[in-house]
């Protein structure tokens, strides 16, 4: 049963802190009335991709947990879920694509390297991890294209 805490821990708390950001950071008129690039998904798609990285993201976080490199993964755990809070509120709530573009490389740079610290010590970790980074590759490029164009 004490194996099995981690894994409930890690993915309640990617819940509370991307839905908690997503709740004050509604998209709203303002989002509404962005330039978009052609390649921008329909709103309705962001829920369900989210809710399934956030199981991968919390399984990784438990895995790194367990593993004997726990507290460097762990921080850099940490590290990626703020700023996956804070890119909601960057970019939404403060209305600020430049400064969303800033957090979302900054999100992306500690996805990368909780991928490349975890390789060896918890492998399964940094594979839960690699649709993550995809999936916030794209959302770079989106943000940028969206920046660029307003």
């Amino acid at each position: 049963m004490n194996r099995f805490l981690p894994f409930v821990a890690f993915i309640l708390a990617m819940f509370v802190i991307g839905f908690s950001a997503a709740a004050i950071s509604i998209p709203g008129e303002w989002y509404a009335g962005l330039a978009k690039p052609f390649f921008n998904p329909p709103n309705w798609i962001f829920g369900p991709v989210w809710t399934v990285l956030y199981v991968l993201i919390g399984m990784a976080g438990g895995i790194a947990w367990l593993s004997p490199a726990r507290w460097p993964l762990t921080g850099l755990w940490m590290a990626q879920a703020a700023l996956n809070g804070a890119w909601s509120i960057a970019f939404f709530r403060m209305q600020s694509p430049a400064f969303g573009l800033v957090v979302v490389i900054a999100m992306l740079a500690a996805i990368l390297a909780f991928i490349a610290l975890a390789w060896r010590p918890a492998r399964a970790s940094a594979l839960l991890f690699i649709p993550y980074a995809l999936w916030v590759s794209f959302a770079t490029l989106l943000n940028a294209t969206i920046l660029a164009m307003n």
